[in-house]
């Protein structure tokens, strides 16, 4: 007999969410997770008096009570959404692009149209015809796709079928001419990981529809508490987990999982085995060579690995209003080129014209940091290649050089910021692999192209029986996505349970 029905590598988003519903349905269930807390990427650190937000800038699919988004729905069957607590984000993000542009579009359709039309009043007509335009094919994405209509037709979805495999940038193209507004509407590439020329259109509609619709949100306490607060429902349902305890093998026979071996040595026998784990990892480092089935490897080689991150966490001084933050998220843009600029700043070591997110908690939620301060994230996405050539002799230099560049390009917008610094601390793409565990601490998983959008063939299931994969590296991206995707693993891991 089993040790257990199931074993959960990995506590990330994913690994969190299934591993709580199996344990809700009664499965026996051990989450193994090689950090000493629960959470991956939705996880927090502390220096000095603050507790630093490590990755979440707003959290979509939650939507107020009176209109519940899917993750809203999901914590709530899970018994989590008693224990955590959620502020709604007034605004959908500032965008700076110093001596070309400030503005602020509120989470409000009309609002933003009405900024928008305000600041470019060349475009008004062509702007409302955009977001129009938007919600529509939106909503036939979502109804081909993420509701799984069995009936999809050219007629049925003419707009899904005309614009499938469209870039942001050829689209943006065919609405407008300015190219400060197609830069402006375009920043959320950023959490997508591929530029507006190699984006697909759709993720920004998504993405836009998710916001507006549904509002971004800010988890109380942090992305931690979301963490903590999954790992306490599924202990109360029986669950057990073993942090400090990395998976070292996926143990199969004949095609068969059959447990996994620890970091220790212990051997960990079970009917199932979820990974949260990259599945590059999974395929190559979990699983012995013999084990790994040739179709998955070879529809691996056809993705490549995408960006990590350089960050800088910061806690100031000072309240936000002090240096002139006013809003939680802000994009700072240094040029508005959508094509191939951006791939070519990314893949560079040096802290460049890129673009930059800059997140203040403390906006939507006064209580995130000690009173008189506040705390602030700066990101920029970065491939690991360059920082994998570094000495390690060199690296800490390095490091801090770029942080010095990254900082008087923030000073650009928010002047004297330096002077409020209290705490800091630096993360670069070899942080991101030390902590994650991902191939070239990718945040994003593979690069999403075209050629990887939503509407092409999705890779088959594990050939290996009771083999099953979460998170970003085997589905969408992003908070939302990879909290779901544990949720409806676990589901059809209980189907083929109880088949």
């Amino acid at each position: 007999m089993a040790d257990y029905d199931v074993i959960v590598i990995g506590a990330g988003n994913g690994g969190l969410t299934a591993s709580a519903v199996l344990a809700q349905q009664g499965l026996k269930v051990l989450l193994m997770e090689r950090h000493n807390i629960p959470g991956g990427c939705a996880t927090s650190f502390c220096r000095g008096r603050f507790e630093f937000e490590v990755a979440l800038h707003q959290l979509s699919g939650v939507g107020p009570p009176e209109k519940p988004g899917p993750v809203r729905g999901m914590l709530d069957k899970m018994g989590v959404l008693d224990d955590v607590e959620f502020v709604e984000m007034s605004d959908l993000y500032r965008v700076a692009l110093p001596n070309r542009i400030d503005m602020t579009l509120k989470a409000d359709r009309s609002l933003a149209v009405s900024e928008l039309q305000r600041l470019f009043p060349q475009e008004k007509e062509q702007i409302e015809k955009f977001f129009d335009f938007m919600y529509r094919y939106a909503g036939e994405v979502l109804s081909a796709h993420y509701f799984g209509d069995p009936d999809i037709t050219r007629e049925k979805y003419p707009l899904l079928f005309r614009y499938a495999f469209k870039n942001t940038k050829e689209v943006l193209d065919e609405y407008f001419s300015d190219a400060l507004l197609k830069a402006v509407l375009s920043v959320y590439w950023g959490y997508i990981g591929v530029p507006p020329s190699h984006m697909a259109f759709a993720w920004l509609a998504i993405l836009f529809f998710a916001f507006l619709e549904f509002k971004p949100f800010h988890v109380k306490g942090g992305s931690q508490a979301l963490s903590n607060a999954i790992v306490s429902r599924f202990l109360s349902y029986g669950g057990t987990v073993r942090f400090n305890c990395g998976a070292e093998k996926i143990m199969v026979e004949d095609g068969i999982v059959k447990g996994v071996v620890t970091e220790y040595g212990d051997q960990i026998t079970a009917r199932y085995v979820v990974s949260n784990a990259s599945k590059v990892t999974t395929y190559t480092r979990l699983i012995d060579p013999e084990h790994s089935p040739r179709d998955t490897l070879k529809e691996m080689r056809r993705s490549t690995i995408g960006p990590s991150a350089f960050t800088i966490y910061l806690g100031l001084d000072c309240e936000p209003h002090e240096i002139g933050l006013g809003e939680s998220t802000n994009f700072i843009m240094s040029h508005t080129d959508i094509m191939d600029r951006p791939f070519n700043e990314m893949r560079q070591l040096e802290i460049g014209t890129e673009l930059k997110v800059l997140s203040c908690y403390d906006i939507a939620d006064p209580d995130f940091s000690p009173r008189g301060t506040c705390q602030v994230a700066v990101v920029t996405l970065k491939y690991a290649d360059p920082w994998l050539r570094i000495p390690p002799s060199q690296y800490t230099r390095v490091k801090y050089r770029c942080a010095d560049a990254m900082l008087c390009q923030i000073e650009d917008v928010y002047p004297g910021l330096r002077d409020h610094i209290e705490e800091i601390e630096v993360a670069t793409p070899l942080t991101h692999m030390r902590y994650l565990g991902h191939p070239k601490g990718a945040i994003y998983g593979f690069d999403r192209y075209i050629k990887d959008t939503l509407f092409t063939q999705p890779p088959p299931p594990s050939s290996i029986k009771g083999l099953y994969l979460v998170g970003g590296w085997v589905g969408d991206n992003g908070f939302q996505a990879t909290l779901l995707s544990g949720a409806s693993t676990a589901n059809s891991l209980i189907m083929e349970h109880r088949g």
